[in-house]
């Protein structure tokens, strides 16, 4: 069912129609099958960029769509409600994006930023690393200055689009002064001496490859250093909270997507006489699972505009995120109750919303970072 939004401008109305067209018609009929064959759909992120979809919050003077983080992120919500790959794949490159938009140069922003968000190409965003997860100032992936370039040699992990993207938004240690030794560089994917290693076998989202990345004397030109030397940290830590916000976001399409199929089931099944929806046992998980959606978009949208207004919104990415996903998890775990058996089964949607939803407590920063970080804020004020 139609999720009833209050928009900003008749544009936003007339883009999230064109969403909702596009994951109705062109989405949705697709996912499982290619979901079940763990196949990219890099053709579907072509479609998406020919509609303008890759840039959409960046500036228009470099071909972005300047629409308000609030407006985005319920693109892409309608996106994750089809097809969680695709919501997830373009939270990810609009999150790799975001280093350059925000803290390149003019110039750098001029050269580099039209292409990147045009629609042609697809970015993903390198800090994660085998011993450097949730502490993400030990990474040890080393970025040399040698005359004009950077050789990097390293190893990165879980990179969603690794192997496909085309550019990777890398954080790597140009010196040994801790979180002060971190800096930004922009990779081309065609970059010698990167390489992907083979695709992690996953429980969910199998239709997004996520590979480890390997650095082997790969060169870098300096002149695609993001910010100053040593600033890698902080561009990577105001990256992820817009990025929550995103994956916040997709939580909640996942969620009501299967908040719906949940609701259609209970209206069609039939036992004792009458549908199943009727019984009141059932009328209540539905009504929790209902609220739970609501109350998770809340909070992201709350977040969205402290963004678009210039107000800090860290702690309110981190609750969004913390809501949203520990949401989605337990309403695509009740959904597979109310289906029953058939829930339990590939013939309906309701399993994978199940394994899809796992991995978004733990991405992004996982839900317990989040906890420390509200707790953090809470402690400052």
């Amino acid at each position: 069912m139609a999720v009833q939004r209050l928009l900003p401008t008749a544009e936003a109305t007339d883009l999230l129609a064109l969403t909702r067209e596009i994951a109705r018609d062109e989405l949705a009929p697709r996912a499982a099958g290619d979901e079940a064959a763990e196949k990219f759909p890099r053709d579907a992120f072509r479609l998406l960029g020919q509609a303008g979809f890759l840039g959409l919050p960046y500036q228009e003077e470099h071909g972005g769509g300047a629409q308000p983080y609030e407006v985005y992120l319920q693109v892409l919500e309608e996106l994750s409600s089809a097809w969680m790959t695709v919501g997830v794949g373009l939270s990810v490159h609009t999150m790799s994006c975001y280093p350059l938009a925000h803290f390149g140069s003019a110039e750098q922003r001029s050269r580099w930023l039209p292409e990147m968000i045009g629609g042609e190409l697809l970015g993903a965003y390198a800090l994660s690393e085998p011993h450097a997860g949730s502490d993400a100032a030990a990474l040890s992936t080393r970025a040399a200055r040698q005359d004009d370039s950077y050789a990097v040699n390293g190893a990165k992990a879980w990179i969603t689009h690794g192997g496909v993207a085309d550019f990777y938004t890398l954080m790597a240690r140009t010196s040994d002064e801790g979180p002060l030794g971190i800096s930004c560089l922009l990779v081309d994917g065609g970059t010698a001496g990167l390489s992907a290693g083979p695709p992690e076998h996953k429980m969910g989202l199998t239709g997004s490859p996520t590979t480890p990345l390997y650095f082997e004397d790969a060169r870098v030109p300096a002149e695609r250093l993001i910010g100053a030397e040593g600033h890698g940290l902080k561009i990577a830590l105001s990256a992820l909270d817009s990025g929550r916000l995103g994956i916040a976001a997709c939580a909640v399409g996942l969620a009501q997507a299967a908040l719906d199929l949940a609701v259609d089931y209970a209206k069609q099944r039939q036992q004792f006489g009458r549908p199943i929806i009727e019984f009141q046992g059932l009328e209540f998980l539905l009504a929790d699972m209902a609220a739970a959606v609501h109350s998770a978009r809340a909070t992201y949208l709350d977040g969205a505009r402290r963004r678009d207004a210039g107000l800090p919104f860290g702690q309110q990415a981190s609750v969004a995120k913390l809501v949203a996903t520990d949401a989605a998890m337990k309403v695509t775990t009740d959904a597979v109750q109310v289906l029953g058996g058939a829930g339990y089964t590939r013939d309906f949607p309701a399993e994978r919303y199940m394994r899809e939803a796992k991995v978004l407590q733990i991405f992004e920063g996982t839900n317990q970072i989040q906890r420390m970080l509200i707790a953090r804020h809470l402690a400052k004020a």
